[in-house]
């Protein structure tokens, strides 16, 4: 098909499987804010989305990829923090050396096979945060401060990486904030409008960029974030983009009216592939497909001051994921490198976790639809997830049983119904009753964040 320039034929263009397939990505955050690496411990976004206490958090801003805006806020942490270490003379811009001589030691390998250890299907690189720092040495350069960009194209080794693993790669880029351009200090949530350049130079860039990054790397995905020069006429540059690259996918935050809803999501006037929702899931299935984008702890650039308890546990990040596919969405796992690339130890466990539990239980996660329902429960109260693959159901208890019996409410099984506990060879035994389907589990069931149950064929309700 050819897309026309119109928003009638950009919205036409139907969600790529391998998308709907894939499930889990790897978020990277990388840039200038890695070498600092600081930002208070004040939690994480979910919790100002329930209280809306928006000033207190720019004040105190958990999400050190905003070190620049952070530091400018008179009497803020990160202005306490950066000139206690750094002095009041250090300017952010004095940054630039220290990331790149620290990035001359990356290896974009060590990244791409741990990818693929713990069986993300795709991976999304920040080209340029808010910061405007770029990751690759562009033919648009900043026009403000030369040399504001990686000596190594560190967007095209990624992406080769990346790909050499059978992972499919795809681009950040901050469109509606950079502070090179707008230097508007956000210090509450109207004052991100005002921030986004509106300037016809601006505008230029920006969308020269995201040209160059479809042309240069054939990026999977145009993610941008926050919001977009209201003088783009979107469904030009999607046009393009999808008759190039008719398997790619455009997400939510091309916004040229901000609006960041109750639920985390921004809100968009432009066609979109998917939404984004931030540290949030939704409590229902969703027939618009979804992401879901968070970080191990509660910043996405490597933040030194976080520790374990900062951290998502193995088992609070499984059940996470379980249930935003039970609901139609992916998870976006994002992870902070220090400057020089390497990944600290609390991230590579929880990612090696989440990878080890996907090694028995990948078969209820990958290339599964939504059920009926997202969820059910147990007779003992644990919480239940389905999902739906051909003639199959899989059925995801969110806990260790304390019996081998189990009975899950609801659940009609066809006669001569197969169950299976993946990870195990014996098909279960199992009986209907009143209530549901009653299973018995196998002897000395080891604890697990989460346990799949295959039924076949799958069963009504």
């Amino acid at each position: 098909m050819h897309y026309q320039p119109t928003f009638a034929s950009v919205s036409s263009h139907p969600l790529p499987t391998w998308y709907d397939n894939a499930k889990l990505g790897i978020f990277v955050h990388w840039g200038l804010y890695s070498v600092p690496a600081w930002a208070p411990l004040a939690g994480e976004l979910s919790e100002v989305l329930a209280n809306g206490e928006w000033a207190r958090w720019f004040a105190n801003n958990p999400y050190a990829e905003w070190y620049m805006n952070s530091w400018r806020i008179a009497g803020s942490a990160t202005q306490h923090y950066h000139h206690a270490v750094y002095g009041a003379n250090h300017s952010y811009f004095d940054f630039v050396d220290d990331f790149n001589h620290a990035a001359e030691g990356w290896n974009p390998d060590d990244w791409a096979s741990l990818f693929a250890r713990v069986h993300a299907r795709y991976a999304v690189l920040t080209t340029k945060h808010h910061d405007g720092f770029l990751l690759w040495p562009s033919h648009t350069p900043n026009p403000y401060h030369p040399g504001y960009h990686a000596r190594r194209d560190l967007v095209g080794e990624f992406m080769q990486a990346v790909r050499k693993q059978g992972l499919t790669a795809a681009l950040y880029y901050s469109g509606g904030l950079d502070w090179t351009f707008n230097p508007t200090v956000i210090q509450d949530l109207a004052d991100i409008q005002r921030a986004v350049p509106q300037q016809p130079e601006y505008v230029e860039y920006a969308n020269t960029h995201w040209r160059e990054l479809v042309d240069r790397y054939q990026t999977a995905i145009l993610w941008n974030d926050i919001a977009y020069p209201a003088d783009t006429d979107l469904n030009i540059l999607f046009a393009e983009y999808y008759n190039k690259l008719p398997d790619g996918l455009v997400n939510n935050r091309f916004t040229q009216r901000f609006q960041i809803g109750t639920d985390g999501n921004i809100a968009s006037n432009a066609f979109y592939d998917f939404e984004t929702p931030e540290y949030a899931s939704f409590p229902t299935i969703r027939t618009k497909k979804w992401e879901s984008c968070r970080g191990i702890g509660a910043s996405f650039g490597f933040n030194r001051a976080e520790g374990p308890a900062q951290h998502l546990t193995v088992e609070a990040l499984v059940r996470s994921f379980v249930d935003i596919v039970s609901k139609n969405g992916n998870l976006l796992l994002n992870i902070g490198p220090q400057a020089d690339g390497t990944l600290p130890p609390l991230q590579q466990e929880r990612l090696l976790g989440l990878g080890s539990w996907l090694d028995v239980n990948g078969a209820a996660i990958f290339d599964t639809r939504p059920w009926t329902v997202a969820d059910g429960i147990t007779d003992h109260g644990i919480e239940v997830r389905f999902t739906h693959k051909d003639n199959d159901l899989f059925a995801i208890l969110l806990d260790t049983p304390p019996h081998r019996s189990i009975e899950i409410k609801g659940l009609h099984c066809q006669p001569g119904s197969t169950l299976e506990l993946l990870g195990h060879a014996e098909p279960l035994t199992w009986q209907p009753n009143d209530n549901g389907v009653q299973v018995m589990l196998p002897e000395a069931l080891q604890p697990s964040p989460a346990h799949a149950l295959r039924i076949s064929p799958a069963p009504y309700r």
